[in-house]
């Protein structure tokens, strides 16, 4: 009706302003389109706008009095003036030299409400609408915010949700507006079952997609909500896990979703076809950039003849070289991995093609999908901006690190041509998903703290800019209280640096024979050396007090009592290597630290520390998914005079399970521990699934063994205390462990038994509390 009336206002302005001329037939002839195309208005008369006003009508049009203008100027206007939202109708009529402007005005909301939403409150659904309070009443707007709000219930598993509206007037042109939810009943997933697999077990499978089946905690997790986009990221889950394993011929063949609607509930089937499994054959690397020869590259490559052919090692092959091609001032260099598969001994050779490539430069990089976090801070993840030169490696470096930032359910990069043959669009489309977090930890500690109770509340991309931040309080038993809050910048000042602080604040009544306060400060600077390899440099502040000391104590510790509070000041620098392929539960990789660390700025304690410890995992075996893992830790304190007992290694079931923390060690007969000097602890460990159980339980069994030892001590030694344990005997324990990868963080528990140790270490069998395994 809208697009009939401009039509019928056009042809009417053209016949006023041209000229009309009757046929013997009676219809209307134009006498000069050439005149019409030069129509010229005086005045302009707008009739309709009330609310809006005739200036803001005026300034919507194209046309100008005394200026010519033509029939696209008219429709040009009538299409500005609806995009405004704020009339129903409009229409444009030229009269002698008058052009007159006809609106219908829209009805203005006066107020938007939300009526039957449980699941989703009314302030994000606020966020989510375009509709709001003083804006124009619009059927288009008010159509594209019932879909949204139905594509947010349909993320968290209720694509049953019905959305309606109601209208109600409340007078000067004025109406409320209320969406009116059913939400319905939750869909859930009753199954998942993979057909053709045979290298690999269903249930195996099941653990690489994210797509879960409903469980009893699938309430938390939302990882039985079905969606397309979920399911394609499940198949390129699927695809890279067969790639990196040997299976380059590998392909879902389908993946189906069907609806039982009698249950409101999925059954997800994923068709396979695996091909067989490759080794690597020859290696090679031909390079035709002048300057630059194969030879000299091919010690970057990390693909070997003989290993499972794996996509991963050959994208970081290419990376390899790549870099170096580019540092010897070839940006434009191409690396082209070319496979030539042998199907007689199943193997892969590959050959590294390395050219100049063509000049192409990026023109811009295009964000979309984004609903939260900010442009720059996906930008920042690229190293290349617009006008660099183009290079297909950093776009799949900066997909892995989007990717991992885990502030996305999905990131695709794509690239587009620009305005001229060298010029490159690079499309970035992403969708953000939850950051934020709420946790309940318990643990118990015998000896120490007795029962702990936690809550803390962690986001991890702060108000879309990609901060983090986490505050946490606790409790336990006799009055023990803990504090603490966390922030860190991960791009300060613009640069690929995290600045953060740490601080904290405990206290506790629970021990017999003194109370302990103690409050840290801490602020840090990490800086990248390699994709792996990062330093950070940290001041610390720690302030000390024991207080309510017991008749029993000893000399030394009746010392701390009555010259506390002590002080610590202290600047220490930290190196990290991390190739671990998945923080949450490692398969893969080494994460070590080493740390120096001098204490004497001020303060009580004087002292330069050294302390590492390494961690190596290792797939023993894909399907059954029983992960391996050794570690070692060590540290030595030299001191500058005499060391307080705070300042030496309190060594205990931290290290070697089995033993309550500060139960090994140097100590006074009485039974104070005093630290150590020095300690060495080494671990090894096996961890599989739960038998029996589904794996989506995320339940994990694991056997372990430690040993270590704690000796030296340079405190000094008050009144008649007398100290015992300072050799270097070892200890050692075995025993097993619970794992659970739950919604609120990684609990652990163990049950281990000493099988060396002395008679004045103090034991603890059960620990139960935060797994960390770094």
């Amino acid at each position: 009706m809208k697009s009939g009336s401009r039509f019928l206002n056009a042809v009417s302005a053209v016949a006023l302003s041209a000229g009309i001329v009757a046929s013997g037939a009676g219809a209307l002839t134009l006498i000069s389109v050439t005149a019409a195309e030069a129509a010229v208005i005086q005045r302009i008369d707008v009739r309709g706008a009330g609310r809006v006003g005739a200036d803001a009508v005026r300034s919507n049009l194209t046309i100008v009095p005394g200026k010519t203008f033509s029939n696209a100027d008219i429709d040009e206007s009538v299409k500005q003036l609806y995009a405004t939202g704020y009339f129903s109708d409009v229409s444009i009529n030229v009269s002698g030299g008058t052009l007159v402007v006809s609106v219908k005005e829209n009805e203005l909301i006066n107020q938007v409400v939300f009526n039957g939403n449980r699941k989703i409150k009314d302030d994000k659904l606020a966020g989510i609408v375009q509709t709001h309070s003083s804006g124009p009443y619009s059927d288009t707007m008010i159509q594209a915010d019932i879909a949204s709000i139905k594509q947010a219930y349909a993320a968290i598993g209720r694509s049953e949700v019905e959305v309606t509206t109601q209208v109600v007037p409340v007078g000067e042109g004025r109406v409320n507006l209320a969406f009116v939810i059913n939400e319905g009943d939750r869909t859930k997933i009753s199954a998942i079952n993979f057909v053709g697999n045979q290298a690999y077990s269903s249930g195996r499978l099941a653990s690489v997609i994210n797509t879960k089946k409903s469980n009893f905690l699938s309430f938390l997790t939302r990882k039985d909500v079905y969606n397309d986009e979920k399911l394609h990221a499940d198949e390129e889950a699927l695809r890279q896990f067969y790639y990196n394993r040997g299976y380059a011929d590998f392909r879902v063949v389908s993946a189906d979703a069907t609806l039982d609607e009698s249950t409101n509930e999925y059954a997800i089937t994923f068709t396979l076809d695996e091909g067989p499994r490759y080794d690597f054959g020859d290696i090679t690397v031909e390079s035709t950039v002048e300057g630059v020869t194969g030879d000299s590259l091919k010690g970057l490559v990390v693909t070997r003849a003989g290993d499972t052919y794996s996509a991963k090692e050959v994208q970081k092959s290419i990376e390899a070289i790549s870099d170096r091609v580019a540092a010897e001032g070839y940006p434009f260099a191409r690396v082209t991995p070319r496979g030539n598969r042998n199907l007689g001994n199943n193997t892969i050779g590959v050959e590294y093609l390395v050219d100049q490539g063509e000049r192409a430069y990026v023109e811009r990089i295009e964000i979309r999908g984004n609903t939260r976090t900010r442009d720059y801070v996906i930008r920042r993840e690229f190293d290349v901006s617009e006008g660099d030169a183009f290079n297909q490696t950093l776009i799949t470096r900066a997909k892995r690190r989007l990717e991992a930032l885990g502030y996305f359910s999905s990131v695709n990069i794509t690239t587009a041509p620009g305005t001229s043959p060298d010029r490159v669009v690079i499309v970035v489309d992403v969708q953000d998903q939850p950051t934020g977090s709420f946790g309940i930890g318990a643990g118990y500690a015998a000896g120490g703290d007795g029962f702990l109770l936690e809550a803390s509340v962690e986001e991890k991309n702060f108000l879309g800019r990609g901060q983090y931040i986490r505050i946490a309080a606790g409790g336990g038993q006799d009055d023990s209280q803990t504090y603490s809050l966390s922030f860190t910048e991960p791009y300060f000042l613009g640069y690929r640096l995290a600045a953060g602080f740490d601080l904290a604040h405990s206290s506790t009544g629970s021990n017999d024979d003194y109370d302990y306060e103690e409050t840290t400060f801490s602020v840090r600077l990490t800086a990248p050396i390699t994709e792996d390899l990062a330093t950070t440099f940290r001041y610390n502040f720690r302030s000390i007090d024991y207080s309510n000391a017991s008749s029993d104590l000893s000399d030394t510790y009746q010392n701390l009592v009555d010259n506390g509070p002590w002080v610590k000041s202290s600047v220490s620098q930290t190196l990290t290597y991390n190739t671990l392929d998945d923080m949450t539960l490692p398969r893969e990789g080494i994460y070590a630290t080493a740390t120096q660390e001098l204490a004497g700025l001020g303060g009580d304690s004087h002292y330069y520390k050294l302390s590492g410890k390494a961690r190596y995992y290792k797939l023993l075996s894909d399907d059954a998914d029983i992960i391996g893992s050794v570690s070692g830790s060590a540290g030595h304190v030299f001191g500058f005079g005499s060391l307080n007992v705070f300042d030496q290694f309190m060594v205990g079931g931290n290290e070697i399970r089995g033993f309550e923390n500060r139960g090994i060690g140097p100590r006074i007969t009485n039974g104070d521990p005093l630290g150590a000097e020095t300690f060495v602890a080494a671990s090894a460990e096996a961890s599989f699934p739960m038998p029996g159980l589904p794996r989506d339980f995320n339940l994990r069994g694991a056997v372990f063994a430690d040993a270590g030892t704690a000796f030296g001590n340079d405190v000094d030694i008050l009144g008649t205390d007398v100290a015992e344990g300072t050799g270097s005997s070892l200890r050692a324990s075995v025993g097993v462990g619970v794992v659970w990868l739950s919604p609120f963080g990684a609990l652990r528990v163990d049950y281990a038994v000493p099988v060396a140790k002395e008679d004045f270490d103090k034991t603890q069998n059960f620990r139960f509390g935060i797994a960390n395994q770094f």
